[in-house]
């Protein structure tokens, strides 16, 4: 049983950086691999990143790469998303899940358990 928190959400400009933080509690944390997704409304969930159990693999959506970082910090059970060059269509429910498995990782209904998710918005 993973329980995971999000934070470091809120409402930026555009152009600027957020760094979402997502706490786990449990100590099979370092077993999972982590996903971050996002819901804007009126949207289905997408899938965002996903960082490996080592950290080693990392994957991003199109949408994302070059611009957002997942990292992850095992002694510190915690995994993050740093969002640089944030723009409008950025804007969305920010959630990070946790994954057992390997297979189909863009795939949120793969993920065992997830967070509450954190706001963010951005503004032109």
């Amino acid at each position: 049983q993973v329980h995971l928190v999000e934070s470091g959400g809120g409402l930026v400009q555009a152009g600027v950086s957020l760094r979402l933080s997502c706490a786990a509690s449990g100590r099979t944390f370092s077993t999972y691999a982590m996903g971050w997704f996002r819901q804007a409304p009126g949207k289905e969930r997408e899938f965002v990143a996903r960082i490996s159990v080592s950290g080693n693999i990392k994957i991003y959506a199109d949408s994302v790469k070059g611009r957002f970082t997942v990292s992850r910090d095992n002694a510190k059970n915690t995994v993050y998303l740093q969002m640089n060059s944030l723009k409008p269509e950025d804007t969305a429910v920010y959630y990070c899940a946790a994954d057992l498995k390997t297979t189909r990782v863009r795939d949120a209904a793969e993920y065992e358990f997830w967070g509450q998710g954190t706001q963010v918005t951005v503004s032109t």
